[in-house]
């Protein structure tokens, strides 16, 4: 348990209503609320933006245009004409990551996106869809993934095996790459906050610092949220195209 004034206790999941069934807990904590808060913030935002359809559109519907067009040009330029179909999934994943970053910058807000369980479990559901999209469009074919073409028949031994281990390796480096910068920016966030209190006048200098650095964790939030999202229409492009 992070002690009181630990910078991991901004961490801790706490449970809002505890709830047992058949001996499991399934009670709802701050970290379901925050998915709650982040899906809803994303339904509304979408429809209100999209139900507007001005011929000039307002500053909002612009922003959702905007995401809209990223991810379907991301989606065009990775996976190609194939990508149009898996749209909806790559926008709803690439939306729900960016909100629950932009939700956990909220002061006193809970960023489910810095638990490794939350980011493994998404990165978990790209890693098996995009394995069977690989199986149903090659069969066995597939395997032929971990072949490099152009290597020596003698490499193979060496190199199949390291090809497997990345792929496999997939899910733990797409969510670990996630929950790490938004943990350790959290954390860097409420050690600076602490200075500011400690220091009394002088905490103007660590307060300048944490404006300069809420500014850089909001870019950052951007960032994982683009780079989960591009990952994922990469592996969608290798399930379509192998090497």
């Amino acid at each position: 348990m992070a002690a009181k004034d630990s910078p991991l206790k901004q961490f801790e999941i706490d449970p809002i209503s505890n709830i047992e069934l058949g001996g499991y807990n399934i009670s709802f904590t701050n970290s379901s609320f925050a998915m709650l808060i982040t899906v809803l913030v994303i339904t509304l935002f979408l429809t209100l933006t999209v139900n507007t359809r001005s011929i000039v559109p307002t500053r909002m519907q612009l922003i959702s245009e905007l995401m809209y067009n990223f991810i379907a040009q991301l989606l065009s330029d990775t996976v190609g004409d194939n990508g149009k179909k898996y749209f909806p999934f790559v926008f709803s994943l690439f939306m729900f990551v960016l909100i629950g970053n932009m939700v956990g910058m909220i002061p006193y807000q809970f960023t489910f996106t810095s638990h490794i369980i939350v980011t493994f479990a998404l990165a978990t559901i790209v890693f098996i869809g995009v394995t069977i999209l690989g199986f149903m469009n090659h069969g066995l074919k597939f395997f032929s993934f971990f072949i490099i073409p152009g290597v020596p028949f003698y490499m193979h031994p060496l190199l199949i095996p390291i090809e497997v281990i990345s792929y496999l390796s997939r899910p733990i480096s797409l969510s670990v790459r996630l929950f790490a910068n938004m943990l350790a920016g959290h954390t860097l966030l409420k050690v600076f906050a602490s200075f500011v209190v400690s220091m009394s006048f002088f905490g103007i200098f660590p307060l300048a610092f944490i404006v300069a650095l809420t500014g850089l964790e909001i870019l950052i939030a951007f960032l994982q949220a683009y780079v989960f999202a591009i990952l994922t229409c990469l592996y969608i492009n290798d399930a379509y195209h192998l090497h």
